[in-house]
């Protein structure tokens, strides 16, 4: 795993705004460091050395006359498969690296090398003989890639991390005013534009291509999921069939020529790639404050496998000190708290492997989230109440004022798209409408983000339709967004078996019935895992990962701390601070627990005092000054 940079057009000082721009992202790869420039391209990389060490595998790599020059991030799983065809196909290797499976793929398939691509990855590839950029990335979204055109010309600024582009001169840095409204309510970056102005993401199974001459930016999908039921197999084949490709998707993201751990949680998903993985090492995290440790689950599973278990408790002082570094380095504000003790935890873990493997994904695949599940009285109401009269109800209270009962009789009607936002609502539309200043309620309202996504699979069940928007919305806007700032944030290599090319094939098919039911979620998978692991651990509850923010800010210190904040005259650009006072009060006092709404809010705050307030300027422009002076 590691980070690239680059950029079109020509630039002063072209070698020095490259340099700069690697290095604000040598995290991503501190082992070594390469470029590529010719007119009008310059490609920078830092490399996390995982496969094939030597300088060998270095980037930007080139083929054998120089045409085609690629820069990589991530991992390509069936590198050695492709490379048995390719050399069959007479190309000639000269490393063991995967970034030569991907470089003469390209040769081979041109823009269809990523229909061969199983893996987990960002990349773009100069076309020399076509003049022009081509890159993608992976089917889920588990690699960043971010890219900016500039307003004078169009020339295109890239990257894995948004924080590089500051060091390009023609980078116009600007809050993007349209971002705050969604993110108030979903707590994380939720459209395709940034936080960041005219800065975009490319979306997860989506490709490029730049056309040099012209300045074109074409993107394109090149993969989508399919969710049909297979009712071909009885519920214990399927369990069969899922035991063995979670035990092949781990196998193959195993490989590595540097040490390999696994984070360790009590829950399901990571217990069942630590069992299968079975490493020397796994990694846990609590917090030093009453009863938010869990970690005993964790060292007791490793104790049952043999094998060692290290843990950490963070403290408030950990945490809210390092809260403007967390924000940093994740580019964008994201306000789920999760991300605070994976912070501390791939700080942990980086002084023990390079390299580790964790759960991630397996929710979205299988169907493991709460919300997915019926409650007893809707299960009961379902059963009684046809589903024209069910969906008929629904239609009526959409024109009612709200009443008790109007949420249920939402959901009884199966029509998601009414209600269903993903995994996190902090504030509603209209609380987060009366909070912002004008200026910045122009964005989309939550429905407006999702609305498209749901559109994509109109004739699915409910089901299906849940997990379909949290995997194209809450999957890389959020966990896996976070998963991987974090890790790189130490120079981590995180890698999630859940979140294979032939995982989903599988997964895509189970019938809804077998992925939640009465017994409860993620049905298949659980019995998989229980093939492994103890009862306790096949069938405990998702927690995710506790954080007592909302004990820390009764307590003074952390209280003043938030306040800082929220008293600045700088925030009164972006909210109405005497109702974040009086949410802050209330709580403090012990009169509402308002902790997720005064989080976000903080998180977005410090990220912008981070980015705009205590961020100098690009490197070469402050050297030049220097100098002058």
């Amino acid at each position: 795993m590691c980070g690239f940079v680059g950029f079109t057009g020509d630039v002063a000082d072209r070698e020095a705004v490259l340099t700069a721009m690697m290095d604000r992202i040598v995290h991503r790869g501190p082992d070594m460091g390469g470029s590529f420039m010719e007119q009008g391209v310059a490609l920078g990389f830092r490399r996390l050395s995982i496969l094939d060490l030597s300088e060998a595998g270095a980037q930007p790599m080139e083929n054998a006359d120089g045409s085609v020059v690629v820069v990589f991030n991530g991992e390509i799983y069936n590198f050695l498969e492709l490379r048995e065809e390719l050399e069959a196909k007479g190309y000639k290797f000269h490393c063991h690296a995967d970034t030569e499976s991907l470089l003469h793929g390209y040769e081979e398939w041109g823009e269809k090398v990523v229909d061969h691509l199983r893996g987990m990855y960002a990349f773009v590839i100069w076309d020399k003989k076509k003049n022009r950029l081509f890159g993608a990335r992976d089917i889920f979204g588990i690699k960043p890639f971010y890219y900016y055109q500039t307003p004078d010309d169009g020339s295109l600024i890239f990257g894995s991390e948004i924080k590089s582009f500051l060091e390009h001169p023609r980078f116009v840095k600007a809050v993007n005013k349209k971002a705050l409204r969604p993110y108030m309510t979903l707590q994380f970056p939720a459209t395709d534009e940034t936080f960041f102005a005219g800065v975009f993401k490319l979306p997860a199974a989506h490709a490029f291509t730049y056309d040099i001459a012209t300045h074109k930016m074409d993107v394109f999908r090149y993969w989508e999921s399919d969710f049909s039921d297979d009712n071909s197999k009885n519920f214990e084949r399927f369990v069969d069939e899922c035991d063995k490709v979670v035990h092949e998707s781990v196998n193959a993201h195993r490989i590595a020529d540097v040490k390999v751990g696994s984070f360790l949680s009590g829950g399901v998903d990571s217990s069942y790639i630590t069992a299968c993985l079975h490493p020397d090492e796994t990694f846990s995290v609590g917090f030093d404050y009453k009863d938010f440790n869990e970690t005993n689950y964790a060292a007791e599973l490793s104790e049952k496998i043999g094998v060692e278990n290290f843990r950490h408790m963070v403290t408030a002082e950990e945490c809210f000190s390092a809260l403007p570094t967390i924000q940093y380095h994740m580019d964008e504000p994201q306000s789920n708290l999760s991300s605070i003790p994976l912070y501390f935890l791939a700080r942990m873990a980086r002084e023990h492997v390079t390299v580790v493997l964790s759960g991630e994904g397996a929710d979205e695949l299988f169907g493991g989230y709460a919300e997915y599940e019926d409650t007893p009285p809707m299960r009961t109401f379902k059963r009684v109440v046809p589903r024209p009269i069910r969906r008929g109800l629904g239609v009526l209270v959409q024109h009612l004022p709200y009443f008790k009962g109007y949420h249920f009789l939402t959901k009884c009607a199966e029509v998601p798209e009414r209600w269903y936002v993903g995994q996190a609502t902090v504030w509603e539309p209209d609380e987060a409408a009366r909070v912002l200043t004008p200026a910045y309620r122009q964005g989309p309202t939550p429905h407006d983000v999702t609305a498209p996504i749901f559109n994509e699979v109109a004739d699915q069940c409910e089901l299906s339709k849940k997990q379909y928007l949290d995997m194209h919305l809450w999957l890389p806007g959020d966990i896996l967004l976070k998963a991987d700032k974090m890790c790189m944030a130490h120079s981590l290599e995180l890698r999630v078996p859940f979140l294979d090319k032939k995982v989903m094939e599988f997964a895509e098919h189970i019938p809804a019935r077998y992925r939640v039911n009465e017994n409860g979620n993620k049905q298949v998978l659980r019995h998989a895992a229980n093939r492994v692991l103890p009862d306790e651990w096949a069938t405990r509850p998702k927690k995710g990962f506790p954080v007592p923010f909302k004990f820390w800010l009764r307590e003074q210190e952390w209280y003043d701390w938030v306040k800082q904040y929220f008293t600045a005259d700088w925030a009164r650009e972006f909210f109405d601070c005497d109702l974040l006072m009086k949410l802050l009060d209330d709580h403090f006092a012990g009169k509402a627990l308002n902790q997720r709404k005064i989080y976000t809010a903080l998180v977005f705050l410090v990220w912008y005092k981070r980015f705009f307030i205590d961020e100098e300027g690009p490197r070469v422009l402050r050297e030049k000054k220097v100098a002058a002076a």
